[in-house]
């Protein structure tokens, strides 16, 4: 069985956030989370509340066990890209790319 839990338009790049998603990739649900906890980067907070929700779904919604978990896929998309300008010399304007994620955390009780 499968329980799945989204996170769309965080306002993160989707290349630093793979950097967080590749390393619970195919992880029992506590080592995942240890692993999450002692990371020093931005992104791994929104994906422990992440995780926490797929936990949530998997027990209240499929009645599966908490401790049997595993994360099965972990991907990050991009989302869409905010645009803004900077002024620069001469009356130019250069463009700073303000860009999104979506985060998606599949867990299964079942290798």
């Amino acid at each position: 069985m499968e329980a799945k839990a989204k996170l769309t338009m965080i306002r993160l790049a989707p290349r630093k956030v793979r950097l967080v998603a590749d390393t619970i990739r195919n992880k029992k649900i506590s080592e995942a989370l240890s692993v999450l906890q002692n990371q020093d980067k931005r992104a791994s907070q929104p994906v422990i509340k992440l995780l926490n929700s797929a936990i949530a779904n998997a027990v209240n919604n499929n009645g599966m066990e908490a401790d049997q978990l595993y994360v099965k896929t972990v991907f990050v998309n991009e989302g869409p890209t905010l645009k803004r300008f900077r002024p620069r010399a001469h009356g130019r304007a250069y463009e700073i790319l303000k860009r999104t994620s979506h985060i998606t955390i599949i867990v299964s009780d079942d290798k």
